[in-house]
């Protein structure tokens, strides 16, 4: 199964790929979509699965499986590979696996495949699945909106994100059981491609320490941590971000 996406943009320009957070969608990308596009990229947003409009798998399945999986059926080679928090694992993964398809990373407060959560990660998610096991997935998309926005997001964005993770929730309770496969061994300095990491000030330490470290494990990879930003800054302040981005794509042409 090809995972759902979009697509927008010249057919011949140079490809992005946005992967999201497990908290939202690919409807998190809406306020970057259009400039990237207009800038003369070809985007490409997708949603992993029970996220948005992709249903549970059937069979065994790898989320950096499907980005490259659905890459391949869009006749993309090579691409850059933009990611929010799991969104940022998930291409910090394909890179190391696959270090030809990928020309540059930009990762916005991503996970990293092999981090061990902090005391306070696991009491986040010890909350997390209390409100699941009750079966109040409106009240676990509620603490997910609380924790992971900063405060420069408002009441709008803050709904949209609750919203996004709800539909997530609920898309994963209908799944009939997880047929996800093993994370793979990774080393993270086969990944050949530039790298931008992007920290928020206001984020859980966990994914400030992971911003941060990453130059010291990916090669020739830079960071930046944002003194404005929670979790998810594309959202907190969009049109910085997208200004970020483009500037970021333009170095690499």
């Amino acid at each position: 199964m090809i995972i759902s996406h979009d697509v927008a943009g010249p057919q011949d320009g140079p490809a992005v790929v946005l992967l999201h957070s497990s908290v939202c969608d690919r409807r998190m990308w809406d306020p970057q979509w259009a400039p990237l596009a207009a800038a003369g990229h070809r985007v490409v947003r997708a949603d992993f699965r029970t996220c948005g409009d992709s249903p549970a798998a059937e069979a065994p399945y790898s989320d950096h499986g499907d980005v490259l999986d659905l890459l391949d059926h869009l006749g993309i080679r090579r691409a850059v590979l933009v990611g929010s928090s799991y969104g940022g694992r998930v291409a910090l993964t394909v890179a190391a696996l696959e270090p030809t398809r990928v020309d540059a990373l930009a990762l916005l407060c991503p996970g990293r495949p092999g981090h061990r959560p902090s005391p306070g990660l696991r009491e986040f998610g010890a909350a997390e699945d209390a409100l699941l096991d009750a079966g109040d997935l409106a009240g676990a998309a509620a603490l997910n909106a609380r924790h992971w926005l900063g405060p420069e997001a408002d009441e709008e964005t803050r709904a949209f994100v609750r919203a996004m993770q709800l539909r997530n929730f609920e898309g994963a309770a209908a799944g009939a059981g997880s047929h996800e496969l093993p994370e793979p061994e990774l080393d993270l300095a086969a990944v050949t491609a530039p790298t931008l990491t992007v920290g928020g000030a206001h984020d859980a330490p966990d994914f400030r320490l992971i911003a941060a470290e990453l130059p010291s494990l990916v090669p020739g990879a830079t960071h930046v941590e944002l003194p404005w930003a929670g979790h998810l800054p594309s959202l907190e302040r969009p049109r910085e971000i997208t200004q970020l981005l483009l500037e970021f794509l333009h170095t690499i042409r």
